[in-house]
């Protein structure tokens, strides 16, 4: 039996490669090597409607913390689904759905701006009526 020291299982290997281990499906996607019906479907549409949907309970609550840290989630989960989509586009053979894809992507991305903007507009506007 091998003893390891403490310090390895948190900032050395031992951390790191469970950190691999658990996130091996992302980081794939991340490479581009998800199918792209995998990643834009179940990565993209259905996680993106779970966090719309946990930001209306948030707003339909009014709680304001929980908004500003869902938009801060949102911004990192986007920049990650939007190189995903756009790395796992090859792995089609239709060339046609290749194009769709990176056609949304650029919608996709330009939406995102424009909600992180007025959210943000919004929780400013909160904030400063608050106090």
């Amino acid at each position: 039996m091998v003893l390891r020291h403490p310090r390895n299982i948190i900032t050395g290997t031992g951390m790191t490669h469970f950190a691999a281990r658990f996130f091996a499906p992302e980081l794939s996607a991340w490479r581009g090597q998800q199918p792209l019906w995998r990643v834009f479907w179940l990565y993209g549409v259905a996680v993106s409607g779970a966090l719309i949907a946990v930001y209306l309970f948030a707003f339909l609550a009014d709680a304001v913390a929980l908004r500003q840290i869902l938009v801060l989630c949102f911004i990192p989960y986007t920049v990650w689904i939007l190189v995903s989509i756009w790395r796992c586009s090859d792995n089609v053979r239709e060339q046609y759905w290749r194009m769709l894809a990176r056609f949304l992507t650029f919608a996709w991305a330009f939406n995102a701006i424009l909600i992180v903007i007025f959210i943000e507009m919004n929780l400013i506007t909160h904030y400063y009526l608050q106090y």
